[in-house]
């Protein structure tokens, strides 16, 4: 059975540096949630107070509705894969997969029973009595999930187990993970740095950004919707203008850059605070004329071929550096360096919006 997970008003301090500030989130029953920020931003932190490692300076959590105060690791319903797998390599791999249960005291046959049924489940039929050092790092990823399902945790707990492996690898893997998710139903909480990790696998993410928790939400919303700067740059690329709020009206606002003047979407907390534009390269469209709305003149600069796009960076007449994303399909014009343009954005793509969450 899986279990939801609510942090309730959760701090953590060392010393008097605060790893984690007043988070409150709550995890569905069967929910694959992701922690997603950059390095010391306090996401582990976060996995190792739920997996009972570490205990909050202030705040509850609560797994399946029961406080967790006073609970050791062994004494939750959590099961942590961490980044090395600390997998044993004198055991052969169904000894690794059944350890859990040794220790808990269950006999040879059902341990063996168990371990194999796990392996089929991972997808790794026939490979008991291989040796750790004779897989693949994708197979050894997969023993420490079973390993990990053997003592059916409630709250399965990732911490950046896919960081070692290739870009290829990387990406089976996600998807691998997320068909194990799906077919045991247990509730997944997964720690990245990586936005294509936590965009691809996640039904929800929650955004860090030191100690505090920007924005929680599906991934196409935190993709498409951003609350705010921090989480606007950080999941994804973008092209940033400095400026002021002018007139405003049915959700958009008129954004005076020294670049031009701009319409764009407002922010819902852009009003009384520091702000910036925000436009992805994807919205960037290339053009030889300079008719329409949002429309900068430019001179294109760097020419970037990656495949099934094209990166074109310019510099526009009032300095400024813009860079668009073109699709690699011969739809549109391909500038060459030295080239004339315009650049224009659609406003209901660009979005004005306030800097990061910070507390006192």
């Amino acid at each position: 059975m899986s279990a939801g997970i609510e942090l309730d008003n959760v701090s953590c301090d060392f010393g008097r540096f605060r790893a984690v500030d007043h988070v409150n989130v709550s995890i569905k029953p069967g929910e694959f949630f992701s922690f997603l920020g950059p390095s010391g931003c306090g996401k582990t932190t976060i996995l190792r107070m739920i997996s009972g490692f570490t205990e909050p300076s202030e705040g509850v959590i609560r797994i399946g509705g029961k406080d967790m105060r006073g609970q050791r690791p062994n004494q939750r319903p959590t099961a942590l894969i961490f980044q090395n797998l600390a997998l044993f390599p004198l055991m052969p791999v169904w000894e690794n997969i059944a350890f859990g249960l040794e220790v808990r005291g269950e006999d040879k046959a059902k341990r063996r029973a168990r371990a194999e049924e796990l392996l089929r489940l991972v997808d790794l039929p026939g490979a008991g009595d291989k040796m750790v050092g004779q897989l693949s790092g994708g197979q050894k990823q997969r023993v420490a999930i079973a390993r990990a399902l053997a003592v059916e945790p409630s709250v399965m707990l990732l911490d950046e187990p896919l960081s070692a492996l290739d870009l290829k690898l990387r990406q089976h893997m996600r998807a691998e993970l997320r068909a194990i998710q799906k077919r045991t139903g247990v509730t997944f909480i997964y720690i990245t740095h990586d936005q294509g990790e936590a965009l691809a696998m996640s039904d929800r993410v929650g955004v860090m950004s030191h100690g505090v928790l920007q924005q929680v939400a599906g991934p196409r919303d935190i993709y498409n919707s951003p609350v705010n700067g921090f989480v606007a740059s950080f999941v994804g690329e973008m092209n940033i203008f400095s400026g002021d709020v002018g007139q405003a009206a049915n959700g958009y606002a008129m954004f005076a850059t020294p670049h031009g003047a701009f319409r764009a979407r407002l922010g819902e907390d852009a009003r009384g605070a520091p702000v910036k534009l925000y436009v992805r390269p994807e919205h960037i469209v290339v053009s030889a004329d300079g008719g329409g709305e949002n429309v900068v003149a430019a001179t294109v600069g760097e020419i970037a071929f990656e495949g099934n796009f094209i990166t074109v960076s310019a510099v526009t007449d009032s300095g400024a550096n813009m860079t668009a994303e073109l699709r690699n399909d011969g739809s549109g014009i391909m500038p060459e360096r030295g080239a004339r343009i315009s650049m224009r954005f659609d406003p209901a793509h660009a979005m004005i919006l306030p800097d990061e969450s910070r507390r006192a």
